[in-house]
C-alpha cells in the first residue's frame, strides 16, 4: 500500500481530507447562519427605533397643539357679548360668528419650517414628487401624500393613500375632512398649519 509523505496511507489521509473540508463546510455554513441572524437582529432593532421616534414625534406635536390651542383660545365672552347676537352684512342677526377666511398655509415643523403657501381658489397638492404644489422634502412622505382644496368657504384636507397617512391633530385621515385655521396637520414629520 502506497503511503504519503507523512508515512500514513493515502485511503487514510484522503479520508481525513474529506473530513476536514467537510468540517469547513458546516463551519461556513454555521457562520453564514450567524451572520443571517445578526443582520435580521440589527433589521428588527432599527424598525423598533424608528417607530418610537415617530411615536416620540406625534407625541410632541400633540402636547404642542394642545398647548397652542390654550395659549390661543379666545377670552369667555363677556355677558354684554353672550346677550347681543351676530349680525350680518344685511343687518339682520344671522345667530353665529362669521369665521376668519384662511390665507395660507404655513409649515410650522420639518425641513421646510416657516415656509409659507398663499391659498388661492386651486387646489393644493402636498408631496415628494415634482409636480406638487408644495414639495416636502421628507422621507415619510410620499410621491403625492394629500390634497388641501377649497370647497365654498372652508378648506378640506384629503389623504391620497399615502403609506405612511396623514394626520389632523391627532387623527389620521381615512377621508376628507374640514381644516379651520390653527389644525395642525402632519405628514411624516412636517407639521403645517392653515393660517388666516
Amino acid at each position: 500500500m502506497p503511503s504519503s509523505r507523512s508515512g500514513t496511507p493515502d485511503c487514510v489521509s484522503g479520508a481525513i481530507g474529506k473530513g476536514h473540508r467537510r468540517d469547513m463546510s458546516e463551519l461556513a455554513v454555521t457562520g453564514l447562519q450567524f451572520g443571517l441572524l445578526l443582520l435580521l437582529w440589527i433589521l428588527i432593532l432599527s424598525i423598533i427605533g424608528a417607530q418610537s421616534r415617530d411615536m416620540a414625534v406625534s407625541k410632541k406635536a400633540r402636547r404642542r397643539t394642545r398647548q397652542d390651542t390654550r395659549q390661543t383660545a379666545p377670552p369667555p365672552p363677556r355677558a354684554s357679548e353672550e346677550t347681543a347676537p351676530a349680525t350680518s352684512s344685511t343687518g339682520r342677526s344671522s345667530g353665529q360668528v362669521p369665521r376668519p377666511r384662511p390665507s395660507k398655509l404655513v409649515v410650522v415643523q420639518g425641513p421646510l419650517q416657516g415656509k409659507e403657501l398663499p391659498l388661492a381658489s386651486s387646489p393644493i397638492l402636498l408631496g415628494r414628487a415634482q409636480e406638487c404644489s408644495l414639495v416636502l422634502e421628507d422621507d415619510y412622505a410620499s410621491g403625492k401624500h394629500a390634497r388641501f382644496f377649497p370647497q365654498g368657504s372652508r378648506w378640506f384636507l384629503e389623504d391620497l393613500g399615502s403609506t405612511n397617512g396623514t394626520w389632523l391633530g391627532d387623527e389620521q385621515l381615512t377621508r376628507a375632512s374640514t381644516v379651520e385655521p390653527g389644525d395642525r396637520i402632519r405628514i411624516g414629520k412636517t407639521v403645517l398649519e392653515l393660517r388666516t
